[in-house]
């Protein structure tokens, strides 16, 4: 397997929608309407901090995330990298591509000169949380939403 990762583009919208919405709390959260997600791609295509990420092989996109790079005054003044939204093709989970697609992230983050990168994930998601200790990443923190 040949994975390629690169920056999204708009017609991987539907493969990027389906991804997200092909899961159990994304069924519930995502919609059919293409407007939503058309105005936040040229939003995150638009602010050079943000980077959707894809993975795609043979032509299918089977991975996504999304970076961003933010820069704050703690720890020294060090820029960190947030990933939100990581999705692998439910059919091709636990063949590394979600490995990879991490990897890929953690060398963006670093190329942009992040000393950390955080995640958060749904409490349900106990097979996320086990990819992301054997990874190396730490609950350290606990999490707080609030919806606007």
């Amino acid at each position: 397997m040949v994975i390629r990762f690169r920056d999204a583009t708009e017609a991987d919208l539907p493969a990027l929608v389906a991804m997200l919405t092909d899961d159990p709390l994304g069924a519930s959260r995502e919609s059919d309407d293409p407007a939503p997600y058309k105005a936040a791609f040229a939003a995150i295509r638009a602010n050079p901090a943000h980077q959707l990420i894809v993975g795609e092989m043979e032509g299918r996109i089977v991975a996504t995330c999304q970076l961003t790079i933010l820069h704050g005054l703690s720890r020294q003044g060090m820029t960190r990298a947030l990933i939100e939204a990581v999705r692998v093709a439910p059919d091709l989970r636990s063949q590394g591509l979600g490995a990879a697609l991490m990897a890929e992230a953690e060398a963006r983050a670093r190329a942009a000169g992040a000393g950390m990168i955080q995640l958060t994930t749904d409490k349900s998601r106990l097979r996320a949380h086990a990819f992301y200790d054997r990874l190396g990443y730490a609950p350290s923190h606990l999490g707080y939403k609030k919806m606007l």
